[in-house]
């Protein structure tokens, strides 16, 4: 479905991202992890195009991404990035209500069907009771909810959440985990929370200074040995009784 060939990046004489090559495929949960500063967040700007790459490719159903339109862009890939910048201090309905801009014609208006989306994103999303308040007089993890909530109104094929649950108390976070492992399309992630990892992901990229380390199951990339060459921890591994997913636990030699 998505294939990302030969990615570098460079921002002058520094090389941020080395020469990755991977694919995610269709109805997987994807999940990138790795330390801080080991390119995550950077991958996942280039897939969405909001960074150029240095060289490589990225190609959608066998198209370099560079070739779409922005507006058929949108409706394939919906991003929930860690910021959420708006310029304007919009009601929280009219924020989810431009996640339908991809479907619409120049100057043309919201029509029943968008306002049916769009209150089913932000009852999916647990935002309803927010459609008149003002963006800026959320909290930080009310706006999170907002911006996912204007992701599912575009209902694109592909999800790219960075950092979703930042800002998110441990509640909202198993919420919005559960809602997107429950939708029936592509997800790509890069978590911080290794037990959500986990939890939820079919397949995991590993990334550590800039390339990629690791791919695979949990099972098969979230080792002792793993998490102790990349994260730099001591970690045991078992299994959570309620979910019969691997569970981890951190701990320091005394």
């Amino acid at each position: 479905m998505l294939q990302v060939k030969d990615i570098s990046f460079s921002i002058a004489d520094k090389q941020i991202l080395h020469n990755i090559t991977f694919s995610i495929h269709q109805g997987k949960f994807v999940g990138l992890i790795g330390p801080n500063g080991s390119g995550k967040s950077t991958m996942l700007k280039i897939i969405y195009r909001h960074l150029k790459q240095t060289s490589g490719m990225v190609t959608l159903y066998e198209d370099d991404i560079i070739h779409i339109s922005q507006k058929k862009l949108a409706q394939e890939i919906a991003v929930v990035s860690q910021e959420t910048p708006v310029l304007f201090d919009f009601t929280v309905k009219d924020l989810v209500l431009m996640g339908r801009t991809p479907y619409k014609k120049w100057l043309a208006n919201d029509n029943q069907e968008d306002f049916a989306i769009v209150e089913e994103s932000m009852h999916l999303a647990n935002v309803q009771h927010l459609e008149n308040r003002t963006f800026n007089q959320l909290s930080g993890g009310e706006k999170k909810r907002v911006m996912l909530a204007r992701a599912l109104a575009q209902q694109a094929k592909i999800l790219i959440l960075d950092e979703p649950t930042n800002h998110l108390d441990i509640e909202h976070q198993y919420q919005l985990m559960d809602l997107v492992k429950g939708l029936p399309i592509t997800i790509v992630a890069a978590l911080h929370d290794l037990n959500l990892a986990a939890g939820y992901c079919d397949e995991l990229l590993v990334m550590k200074d800039g390339a990629l380390y690791m791919e695979g199951t949990p099972e098969e990339v979230l080792t002792e040995e793993t998490l102790k060459r990349v994260f730099h921890v001591q970690a045991g591994i078992s299994k959570n009784p309620f979910t019969k997913k691997l569970h981890l636990f951190f701990y320091t030699k005394q």
